[in-house]
């Protein structure tokens, strides 16, 4: 006599793929506002630095200012006071990520050294190599930049 012997596992695999999908999912998080690894924004550059020194200088914890969920440090008193009176002035556009990632729909880290001020506003870059690309057509990068920036903050772009 054979008797039919049914696996009660076959259906197994497709059931914990639903099971899964359905606890494991989860909508896009949320952007941190500010590039700060460890808390710190900008890996310690001096946003205010770039505009009165004409380049990036790392800040010190003596000269700190907290905004926008993250500590950002300056060269100096009178800088660190100059950001805490106007910080949209100052703090990097695209809350300091890089400006060609953010202009094509991600993020990506910065150096401090690969930047561009353009019409009053400093936008970083992942490197200098990509800085030259993203120099070569700035004015679109800023255009999809802006555009991008609110739906990745809220986690809605990707």
């Amino acid at each position: 006599m054979r008797y039919a012997f049914r696996r009660p596992w076959g259906a197994v695999p497709a059931l914990l793929i639903v099971v899964m999908t359905v606890f494991l999912w989860r909508p896009a998080a949320a952007l941190e506002p500010v590039f700060a690894p460890g808390g710190i924004a900008i890996k310690g550059a001096d946003p205010v630095a770039y505009f009165v020194d004409g380049k990036p200088r790392i800040g010190s914890e003596q000269y700190s200012h907290d905004w926008n969920g993250a500590k950002w440090l300056f060269v100096s008193a009178e800088n660190r006071d100059k950001f805490a009176a106007n910080p949209e002035s100052y703090a990097p556009q695209f809350g300091g990520y890089c400006a060609y990632a953010v202009g094509n729909g991600y993020t990506a880290k910065i150096e401090p050294d690969a930047w561009t001020i353009v019409d009053n506003k400093l936008y970083l870059n992942y490197n200098k190599a990509v800085r030259l690309l993203w120099t070569a057509r700035q004015s679109h990068y800023i255009s999809e930049a802006t555009k991008n920036w609110p739906k990745i903050l809220d986690g809605s772009l990707g």
